[in-house]
Protein backbone atom coordinates (compact mmCIF):
# COMPACT_ATOMS: atom_id res chain seq x y z
CA UNK A 1 0.00 0.00 0.00
CA UNK A 2 1.63 3.22 -1.16
CA UNK A 3 1.44 6.52 1.48
CA UNK A 4 -1.64 8.45 1.43
CA UNK A 5 -1.22 11.68 2.55
CA UNK A 6 -3.91 12.86 4.28
CA UNK A 7 -6.20 15.51 3.04
CA UNK A 8 -6.32 18.72 4.98
CA UNK A 9 -9.23 19.99 7.22
CA UNK A 10 -11.75 22.21 5.52
CA UNK A 11 -11.11 25.87 6.07
CA UNK A 12 -13.49 27.73 8.30
CA UNK A 13 -15.98 30.30 6.70
CA UNK A 14 -14.46 33.44 7.35
CA UNK A 15 -17.30 35.79 8.59
CA UNK A 16 -18.32 39.16 6.64
CA UNK A 17 -16.17 42.27 7.63
CA UNK A 18 -17.93 44.67 9.78
CA UNK A 19 -19.61 47.93 8.44
CA UNK A 20 -17.07 50.68 8.75
CA UNK A 21 -18.09 53.22 11.59
CA UNK A 22 -17.29 54.33 15.07
CA UNK A 23 -16.04 52.26 17.71
CA UNK A 24 -16.73 52.54 21.06
CA UNK A 25 -14.03 52.19 23.91
CA UNK A 26 -16.44 51.09 26.47
CA UNK A 27 -13.62 51.41 29.51
CA UNK A 28 -12.92 55.02 28.92
CA UNK A 29 -17.92 55.68 29.24
CA UNK A 30 -18.15 53.69 32.77
CA UNK A 31 -14.58 52.84 34.31
CA UNK A 32 -13.02 56.31 35.49
CA UNK A 33 -13.89 58.20 38.05
CA UNK A 34 -13.55 61.89 35.89
CA UNK A 35 -16.40 60.86 33.86
CA UNK A 36 -18.79 59.42 36.53
CA UNK A 37 -18.08 61.98 39.83
CA UNK A 38 -19.00 65.77 40.00
CA UNK A 39 -15.92 68.27 40.09
CA UNK A 40 -14.19 68.24 43.59
CA UNK A 41 -15.21 71.85 44.57
CA UNK A 42 -18.60 70.90 43.90
CA UNK A 43 -18.47 67.83 46.04
CA UNK A 44 -16.08 69.73 49.04
CA UNK A 45 -19.12 73.00 48.92
CA UNK A 46 -22.05 70.32 49.63
CA UNK A 47 -19.68 68.88 52.02
CA UNK A 48 -19.27 71.85 54.22
CA UNK A 49 -23.23 73.23 53.71
CA UNK A 50 -24.27 69.81 55.24
CA UNK A 51 -21.63 70.51 58.30
CA UNK A 52 -22.26 73.73 58.71
CA UNK A 53 -26.66 72.13 58.95
CA UNK A 54 -25.13 69.69 61.71
CA UNK A 55 -23.57 72.03 63.75
CA UNK A 56 -26.59 74.42 63.78
CA UNK A 57 -29.28 71.76 64.94
CA UNK A 58 -26.75 70.31 67.36
CA UNK A 59 -26.36 73.66 68.78
CA UNK A 60 -30.05 74.93 68.94
CA UNK A 61 -31.05 71.15 70.25
CA UNK A 62 -28.34 70.86 73.12
CA UNK A 63 -29.39 69.55 76.13
CA UNK A 64 -30.09 72.09 78.21
CA UNK A 65 -31.23 72.27 82.63
CA UNK A 66 -34.91 71.98 83.07
CA UNK A 67 -34.83 74.54 85.84
CA UNK A 68 -32.62 77.36 87.04
CA UNK A 69 -32.14 78.89 91.04
CA UNK A 70 -29.95 79.53 93.50
CA UNK A 71 -28.51 77.69 96.85
CA UNK A 72 -29.43 80.01 99.24
CA UNK A 73 -27.95 78.41 103.00
CA UNK A 74 -25.40 76.14 103.60
CA UNK A 75 -24.91 74.82 107.24
CA UNK A 76 -22.24 72.27 108.64
CA UNK A 77 -21.81 70.24 111.29
CA UNK A 78 -18.88 67.69 111.85
CA UNK A 79 -19.88 63.95 112.75
CA UNK A 80 -18.03 62.95 115.82
CA UNK A 81 -15.46 60.59 116.00
CA UNK A 82 -15.19 60.88 111.75
CA UNK A 83 -13.91 62.45 109.39
CA UNK A 84 -17.26 63.29 108.02
CA UNK A 85 -19.11 66.45 107.43
CA UNK A 86 -23.20 66.53 107.31
CA UNK A 87 -24.51 69.44 105.35
CA UNK A 88 -27.65 71.09 105.07
CA UNK A 89 -27.90 72.46 101.75
CA UNK A 90 -31.36 74.99 101.28
CA UNK A 91 -31.71 75.83 97.82
CA UNK A 92 -34.96 77.92 95.43
CA UNK A 93 -35.45 76.04 92.46
CA UNK A 94 -38.05 77.16 89.35
CA UNK A 95 -39.20 74.84 86.82
CA UNK A 96 -38.30 76.89 83.88
CA UNK A 97 -39.61 74.46 80.70
CA UNK A 98 -42.89 73.49 79.54
CA UNK A 99 -42.93 69.76 80.98
CA UNK A 100 -42.79 68.57 84.04
CA UNK A 101 -39.61 68.24 86.20
CA UNK A 102 -39.93 64.44 87.71
CA UNK A 103 -36.58 64.09 90.01
CA UNK A 104 -34.95 60.91 90.43
CA UNK A 105 -32.09 61.54 92.73
CA UNK A 106 -30.28 64.45 94.04
CA UNK A 107 -26.57 64.91 95.15
CA UNK A 108 -24.57 67.25 96.92
CA UNK A 109 -20.87 67.85 95.62
CA UNK A 110 -17.75 70.49 96.78
CA UNK A 111 -14.70 71.44 95.29
CA UNK A 112 -12.14 72.22 98.15
CA UNK A 113 -8.14 72.00 97.90
CA UNK A 114 -7.59 68.53 99.12
CA UNK A 115 -9.92 67.29 96.56
CA UNK A 116 -13.69 67.10 95.04
CA UNK A 117 -16.32 65.09 96.78
CA UNK A 118 -20.12 63.85 95.75
CA UNK A 119 -22.34 62.79 98.33
CA UNK A 120 -26.07 61.62 97.88
CA UNK A 121 -28.52 63.17 99.95
CA UNK A 122 -30.46 60.97 103.14
CA UNK A 123 -33.59 60.57 102.97
CA UNK A 124 -36.19 62.81 103.57
CA UNK A 125 -37.19 60.77 106.01
CA UNK A 126 -34.57 60.92 108.09
CA UNK A 127 -34.39 64.35 108.81
CA UNK A 128 -36.30 64.63 112.32
CA UNK A 129 -33.64 62.27 112.94
CA UNK A 130 -30.77 64.42 112.01
CA UNK A 131 -32.08 67.75 113.58
CA UNK A 132 -32.59 66.20 116.86
CA UNK A 133 -28.74 65.28 116.83
CA UNK A 134 -27.20 68.39 115.25
CA UNK A 135 -29.43 70.93 116.34
CA UNK A 136 -27.73 73.60 114.14
CA UNK A 137 -28.57 71.79 110.60
CA UNK A 138 -32.17 72.71 111.86
CA UNK A 139 -31.24 76.40 111.01
CA UNK A 140 -32.71 77.93 107.95
CA UNK A 141 -33.81 74.29 106.88
CA UNK A 142 -37.16 73.83 104.70
CA UNK A 143 -39.10 71.26 103.86
CA UNK A 144 -36.94 68.40 102.43
CA UNK A 145 -36.88 67.94 98.61
CA UNK A 146 -37.23 64.06 97.78
CA UNK A 147 -36.46 62.15 94.48
CA UNK A 148 -40.29 61.39 92.69
CA UNK A 149 -41.05 64.28 93.71
CA UNK A 150 -42.69 66.20 90.64
CA UNK A 151 -42.21 70.50 89.93
CA UNK A 152 -44.92 71.81 87.83
CA UNK A 153 -44.08 74.29 85.03
CA UNK A 154 -43.45 77.65 85.76
CA UNK A 155 -43.51 76.68 89.68
CA UNK A 156 -41.29 77.80 92.29
CA UNK A 157 -40.29 75.66 95.04
CA UNK A 158 -37.83 76.19 98.47
CA UNK A 159 -36.43 73.14 99.70
CA UNK A 160 -33.22 71.50 101.79
CA UNK A 161 -31.17 68.52 101.43
CA UNK A 162 -28.86 66.68 104.00
CA UNK A 163 -25.74 65.00 102.94
CA UNK A 164 -22.76 63.81 104.64
CA UNK A 165 -19.47 64.38 102.72
CA UNK A 166 -16.11 62.25 103.55
CA UNK A 167 -14.13 65.46 104.96
CA UNK A 168 -13.62 66.79 107.93
CA UNK A 169 -15.44 70.15 108.93
CA UNK A 170 -11.97 72.40 107.99
CA UNK A 171 -11.50 70.68 104.63
CA UNK A 172 -14.94 71.63 104.10
CA UNK A 173 -14.95 75.44 105.36
CA UNK A 174 -11.98 75.47 102.71
CA UNK A 175 -14.03 74.78 100.19
CA UNK A 176 -14.27 76.89 96.89
CA UNK A 177 -18.18 75.60 96.02
CA UNK A 178 -20.71 74.13 96.91
CA UNK A 179 -23.51 72.54 94.50
CA UNK A 180 -26.41 70.62 94.66
CA UNK A 181 -27.19 68.58 91.27
CA UNK A 182 -31.08 67.52 90.70
CA UNK A 183 -31.24 64.80 88.56
CA UNK A 184 -34.73 65.06 86.49
CA UNK A 185 -36.06 61.39 84.51
CA UNK A 186 -35.49 61.70 80.80
CA UNK A 187 -33.19 64.21 80.73
CA UNK A 188 -28.92 64.19 80.14
CA UNK A 189 -28.10 67.37 81.99
CA UNK A 190 -28.64 68.29 85.67
CA UNK A 191 -29.75 71.21 87.59
CA UNK A 192 -26.94 72.71 88.99
CA UNK A 193 -27.35 75.33 91.79
CA UNK A 194 -24.06 76.56 93.12
CA UNK A 195 -22.84 79.01 95.84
Amino acid sequence: MPDQTPAPPPKAPVPPAAPAGPTINIGEEYGTAKKNLPPAKIVLIAIGAVLVVVLIASFVKRAKPQAAGSLDNVTAVEIPGQTSTMVALTFTVRNTSDKMLYVRSIEGSIKAPSGDATADAVSAVDFDRYFQAFPALKVGAQAALSPEVKIQPGETVVRTVIVAFPVGLDAFNQRTSTSVLIWPYNETVPVTLTK
